[in-house]
C-alpha cells in the first residue's frame, strides 16, 4: 500500500504544476521517435510469427471434418484483435520500453540531474515523465494497429504456403461475423496498456537510489510490474467487455 500511495502521489506529481506547452514540444516528439519509431521492428517480428503460429496450431487442433476450414481465420482474427496484439505487445512494449525509461531516469536520479532540475524551479516529474506517458498513449495504438496487420498476415502466408487452408477460405473467415467494437476493445486496452508500462516504468526509475547496481534492479521492477499490471488489467477490461455483451 505504501508503494501505492507513492505511485499514486507521483501521478499527481506529473499532471500538476506543468510546464509551458512550448516546452514539451520538442520532448514529446523525441519521446515518440523512442517509444514508437524504435520499437517497429520487435513488434513487427514478434506479431508476424504469432499470427503465424496461431494459424498453424489451430489448424492441426481443428481435426473434425464437420467444421470448415474458414473458422481456422475466424479463430485467428479474434484472437488478434482482442488478445494478441494489444496484450502480447504490450508485454513487448514493457520489455522494450519500460526497461528504456526506468533506466534513463533511474540513471538521471543517481547522477543527481534530477535534482538539478528541482533546484532550478522545475517539476522533474512533470517536464521528464509526461511527455514519456503522452507519447507512450500516443504511440502504442498505433503498434496494435501494426501488430494486428501483421498478425493476420503471417497467419495467411503460413496457412496459404504450407497449404494448410485455401486464400479463399482464409479471406471468408475474415470477412465472417465481425463485430466492429472488437477493434474499439483493442483501442481501449491500448490506451490502458500504453499508460500503465509508461506510468509504471516512469515511477520505478524516478525513485532509484544508489548506483549502478539499482538502476538494473529497477529496469527489472519496472518490467515485471508494468506486466503483472498488464495482465491484471486485462482480466477487468475482459470481464467488462463480457458484461457489456451480455446486456446488449
Amino acid at each position: 500500500m505504501t508503494s501505492l500511495g507513492q505511485y499514486l502521489l507521483f501521478i499527481g506529481r506529473v499532471f500538476s504544476n506543468r510546464e509551458k506547452l512550448k516546452v514539451y514540444i520538442k520532448l514529446y516528439f523525441d519521446e515518440c521517435m523512442i517509444i514508437g519509431i524504435d520499437s517497429l521492428i520487435i513488434v513487427s517480428i514478434v506479431s508476424t510469427f504469432i499470427g503465424a503460429v496461431t494459424t498453424v496450431q489451430t489448424v492441426y487442433n481443428l481435426v473434425s471434418p464437420l467444421i470448415p476450414l474458414y473458422i481456422v481465420s475466424v479463430i485467428v482474427r479474434d484472437m488478434t484483435i482482442l488478445e494478441l496484439a494489444p496484450t502480447i505487445t504490450a508485454i513487448v512494449f514493457a520489455g522494450k520500453v519500460g526497461s528504456n525509461i526506468a533506466g534513463q531516469l533511474g540513471t538521471m536520479r543517481i547522477t543527481e540531474q534530477i535534482d538539478a532540475l528541482e533546484v532550478m524551479g522545475i517539476n522533474s516529474a512533470s517536464y521528464l515523465v509526461l511527455p514519456k506517458i503522452i507519447a507512450g498513449i500516443t504511440m502504442y495504438p498505433l503498434l496494435v494497429i501494426l501488430s494486428g496487420f501483421l498478425a493476420i498476415v503471417g497467419g495467411y502466408f503460413a496457412g496459404t504456403f504450407a497449404e494448410l487452408l485455401t486464400p479463399e477460405d482464409y479471406i471468408m473467415g475474415l470477412r465472417n461475423d465481425f463485430k466492429p467494437f472488437s477493434v474499439t476493445f483493442a483501442f481501449i486496452k491500448s490506451f490502458v496498456f500504453s499508460y500503465l508500462v509508461t506510468s509504471i516504468s516512469a515511477y520505478k526509475g524516478y525513485f532509484t537510489h544508489g548506483g549502478a547496481l539499482e538502476v538494473g534492479v529497477a529496469s527489472t521492477q519496472a518490467v515485471t510490474n508494468s506486466c503483472i499490471a498488464i495482465l491484471a488489467a486485462d482480466f477487468l477490461l475482459a470481464q467488462l467487455l463480457a458484461q457489456f455483451l451480455t446486456s446488449q
